[in-house]
């Protein structure tokens, strides 16, 4: 399947609210005309409304794809009613988290074509990282097809089992979160050295800002990078003696993110 046989037989949005507006955006301005969406949302906004596409109206009898981006526990409510695009050509595109690839083949079908994606919070901004994975119905050229959809929000990469979605979801999932605390931590030491509270946190975010981006466009890893900015006894080398140390960082993460792995693999089994 390609783009023009998807804006031929159209795409179904099933939810439409931070993520489902960003995918949207990015379509919208791309290659996807807005005569080829249709949007399920029950509260769309005055932005949604003026984009063009089909607002709560009557579905296209085969569609290419519905992407559910509805909270998990609107699922219930919300799946049922497309279980007649169950088991045939239509592929289910589910980002929405916790909501296991057999839930939707126990709703729609055994045979029905499911790919499941973990975004992350940046994917509002479209610099979010997305994991995807397919059932064994899915070719190959319709995970292609996912992966140009979710370009839309930021790059995306393959998993080999379904199993790995709970260490993406540990790690680049809850991630964000761990940056912001970072960050506030930053702020805090900066200000606790002196500096006024609004330029210790202003220097913290563009910190990591900035670090997250070099990390992103250089060629060099981010070892190497660390290393570039390291000289041998010099200030962030003795930052660095107390982050490196045998209970620093390294250990602290470690523990956080098997946390959120534990804690992801129980909201999956119930």
């Amino acid at each position: 399947m390609n783009m023009d046989e998807l804006a031929a037989r159209g795409l179904v949005l099933l939810g439409c609210g931070k993520m489902g507006s960003a995918m949207l955006e990015g379509w919208l301005s791309g290659s996807l005309p807005a005569s080829s969406v249709w949007v399920r949302d029950p509260r769309p906004s005055d932005w949604l409304s003026s984009r063009g596409v089909h607002l709560n109206t009557a579905l296209p009898e085969d569609p290419a794809v519905v992407l559910v981006a509805v909270k998990p526990q609107m699922m219930a409510e919300a799946l049922p009613e497309l279980q007649a695009f169950g088991g045939g050509r239509t592929i289910f595109l589910s980002v929405a988290a916790g909501t296991p690839i057999r839930h939707f083949e126990e709703v729609l079908g055994a045979k029905t074509p499911v790919i499941r994606a973990m975004p992350n919070t940046p994917a509002a901004i479209r610099r979010g990282i997305t994991a995807i994975v397919g059932n064994e119905h899915v070719a190959a050229s319709e995970l292609d097809l996912a992966e140009g959809l979710l370009s839309a929000i930021g790059r995306t990469v393959r998993l080999d089992t379904e199993a790995q979605i709970d260490a993406v979801t540990g790690l680049s999932g809850s991630g964000p979160a761990y940056v912001f605390h970072m960050i506030e931590a930053m702020a805090a030491a900066g200000e606790a050295q002196g500096l006024p509270p609004e330029m210790a946190m202003q220097l913290a975010i563009s910190t990591v800002a900035g670090a997250g981006a070099l990390a992103e466009m250089s060629e060099d890893t981010a070892e190497q990078l660390r290393i570039n900015v390291t000289s041998p006894n010099g200030t962030t080398q003795a930052g660095l003696d107390v982050l490196m140390a045998e209970d620093g960082l390294k250990p602290l993460i470690g523990r956080t993110v098997a946390a959120a792995v534990a804690r992801s693999k129980e909201l999956a089994n119930g």
